[in-house]
């Protein structure tokens, strides 16, 4: 894990939880996804201004088939997940990958 950073919990799907890192508020908007709990090696997905996603990269090798439905399930929640990234981090203001 991060050391002592707070791990935002966004949702759980398909046993694998959706969650920030609170550390990383300048970046563009994205979420980590791993199996069962947080993990240093976690997959990072951006959104994209489009309401879609982009994976960053896949570090916690989730199976093909699994990532297109996590990916799914980001983009269904996500104007829930932008509302969460703006309420955590006290912010108006996205930036965003692409």
């Amino acid at each position: 894990m991060k050391g002592e950073v707070e791990v935002p919990n966004l949702f759980d799907f398909l046993g694998y939880i959706v969650y920030f890192w609170s550390n990383e508020k300048n970046e563009p908007i994205h979420v980590h996804i791993s199996k069962g709990s947080p993990q240093g090696n976690s997959t990072k997905v951006w959104l994209t201004k489009g309401g879609g996603c982009i994976v960053a990269n896949n570090n916690s090798r989730i199976p093909e088939k699994e990532l297109r439905k996590l990916l799914k399930s980001i983009e269904y929640h996500y104007f829930y997940v932008v509302s969460r990234w703006k309420e955590y981090y006290g912010t108006d203001e996205i930036k965003f990958y692409c």
